[in-house]
Order: C-alpha cells, then structure tokens, then sequence
C-alpha cells in the first residue's frame, strides 16, 4: 500500500483485535478509511466491511480492496495488469506537472503513468476492474517516488528508488463481499447500519487532500490547474474540513458522533491532534461508557529528519521522536468496554514480546488505561 501519514499498520491487528471483542462486529462501518488498511485488516477477518472516504484516491483504495471481491475479479485483473505493463511510454499532463514543473517522480516513469492512465480511461472499465487498475498504477508510482511520503514538498535529490523503472503489480484484493462509499463521515454515519463504527478521523492543519494531492489528480485524471512549489491541485487552495481546524474540529466530531448509528464505537485519535484526551473522553461519553489504552511508536518519516527550508537546508531540529495513539472504546454497556479493553492491552503485551523487545515494553508500548462512567 502508498506511503501514508497517519496510516494504522502497526495498530491494525489490534483494531481488529478489538473489534472482534465487541458482542456483534459483523459488520463494520471505516469512517475516514484513507489506504483502507485497517477496513482491510477487518475484512480479512472475515467481517462485512463498508470503508468511506470523501477524497476520490481513497475511495478508490476502498473500492479495490474492500469491495472488490477476488473471486470475481482476480484473474481478469491480472490479466488487465499484465496488459497495462506493456504499455509505452508516453509523456503527458502527469509528466509536465509532477516530474519536470516538480520533481515527484522521474519523467521516464512519469511517461509510464501518463500512458498507463490513459489507457485505463480509454477502456471504461467496469468500477472494481478500474479501481484494482488505478490502485496497481498508484501503488507502483508511490514504489519509485521521491518524497518523504508526502506531497507537500519533493526530495531536493533524487531518491534512490526514483531510477528504478515503475512496475505494475496486481493489488492484493481479498475474497468476499464489501462495500465503498465516497460521502462525507456525517452523510456516510447517517446512512450505515452497522455493528460497529471505526472512527479516525484527521486531527490536525494538514489536509489529506493537500497531503497527497498527486494521487487525487491522478484518480480523478481532471488535469487541473497546479499552484506553488509542490504544484498542488487548485482545489486545495479552497479545501475546507473541519478536522483540520483546531476551532472548528469538535463541532465536526459531534457532528459525526450524532448521527452514527452503529452500537459500538472504536474511536483512534493521535496526541498530536487538536482535541485534547479528557475532552475527547468527555464528548464520546454522550455515547456511552468510555475507556481507552494509549500505544507509543515512532513519529512518521518526514517527522524525524528535521525542518527544512524549501532549498532542502535544515533550519531546525525536530521536538520528539515518538507520539501516542490512543483508542477510545465506547459502548452502552460498561461490562462490554471492559472486555474490549482487556483484549486491546493483550493484542498490545503479546505484540511487545513477539518483536523480541520484552526488556523494552515500556519504550514501545504505554500501559495507560483508563474506564470512565
């Protein structure tokens, strides 16, 4: 899967841990599903998943991994990839925009995503089909990249996987059913019936549409006008969420919490966000019973390597290294939090000892807990 800020890797098997404690967890509803990772993890598990997200890239990842179903669409997408991989070179709006006004990727890959995305439109594939398609065209672009895992910025020098020639691969899709929504959280809360809502929503300034809008303009394949250094879709200049406004985020969140449906709510919110833990517990409490656990890992990437001016010099040294992940669970029953805590802080102590790192629990995983009401 792309590179992603904000991606739950390391805390998928213990999402899915979670969830499998609630009484019912059939059926899932991904709120903010971003590279459906965790959407995935619960699919795999063996539950009906419907994974949202308003921006166009994710909604394809869901469509490609959460609704598509492999029985059905395995041997024809692979034939179609196998198809697309012979495709020539041919530069284009992706090779002006992304690989000589900016310098994302190489301009002899950026011809490969130009031709390749072309022919994809040509075909009108069928949306599955077309999904799987644009994943394994998006996933082999972000494998020759030159960025941090970002598109706000570009490396100054090339990365070393950016001479590597861009390569197809047939996403790996699961079988079964699953659905892929593209609404608002509000409207997607307010249509789903599900067991249980997995919430995690954005929590800073930095807007995923801005974040990575390379993979928006190449799902949508709009060609738009760019803007700036980092030659971002114009739509960014007027995309507005309140996630992504410290004034405005809690009225978003109450906003979402009214109107989900779902009996039971796993809530994922980082410590760098912009609602602090005790107001994040106070609002969910309208809900049910609260409780949480707190995991500690690294900082993504980017945010290791120090602050950088837009020449690549660095002009600053970064505050931390490691940041909290904290998961609400919420239920009307307080025996019921109770259980999915206890399964959560097991998934956690039995991650800790299988990485080898016993001695070092305390460094990579917090044993904060805590049951409210």
């Amino acid at each position: 899967m792309i590179k992603y800020i904000g991606s739950k890797r390391v805390l998928v098997p213990h999402i899915v841990r979670g969830v499998s404690a609630f009484p019912e967890s059939g059926r899932v509803l991904d709120l903010f599903s971003g590279t459906s990772r965790v959407a995935r993890g619960l699919k795999e598990s063996g539950r009906y998943v419907i994974a949202n997200d308003h921006l166009t890239y994710a909604a394809t990842l869901a469509r490609c991994y959460i609704q598509a179903d492999a029985t059905r669409w395995l041997e024809e997408s692979t034939r179609l990839i196998a198809e697309l991989a012979e495709t020539p070179g041919e530069p284009g709006y992706f090779t002006k925009a992304f690989c000589e006004d900016a310098r994302y990727l190489q301009p002899h890959n950026g011809a490969r995503v130009d031709a390749i995305r072309e022919e994809i439109a040509r075909r009108r594939l069928p949306p599955e089909l077309e999904a799987i398609a644009l994943v394994s065209l998006m996933e082999a672009a972000d494998r020759v990249d030159s960025t941090t895992g970002l598109q706000m910025a570009y490396l100054k020098r090339w990365a070393a996987r950016s001479f590597n020639d861009l390569e197809l691969r047939v996403p790996a899709i699961l079988p079964g059913p699953g659905e892929a929504l593209q609404l608002e959280a509000v409207d997607a809360a307010a249509q789903v019936d599900a067991d249980v809502a997995y919430i995690d929503p954005p929590y800073n300034q930095h807007s995923y549409m801005g974040n990575y809008h390379v993979w928006e303009s190449l799902v949508r394949w709009d060609k738009p006008a760019t803007y700036g250094i980092a030659n971002k879709r114009i739509q960014c200049k007027d995309y507005k969420s309140d996630f992504n406004s410290k004034r405005r985020i809690h009225a978003g969140l109450r906003a979402v919490l009214d109107a989900v449906r779902c009996k039971h709510l796993l809530v994922s919110f980082n410590n760098e966000g912009y609602v602090e833990r005790d107001d994040m517990i106070e609002v969910l409490s309208e809900k049910g019973h609260v409780g949480h656990v707190a995991v500690d890992f690294k900082r993504y990437v980017g945010a290791q390597i120090g602050i950088h001016n837009l020449d690549g010099e660095k002009v600053g040294e970064v505050s931390h290294l490691r940041n909290k992940e904290y998961l609400f669970v919420v239920s009307e029953r307080r025996e019921t939090v109770d259980a999915v805590l206890r399964a959560l802080e097991q998934s956690i102590g039995k991650a800790s000892l299988a990485s080898g790192a016993a001695e070092r629990k305390r460094e990579t995983h917090e044993s904060e807990r805590s049951l409210e009401r």
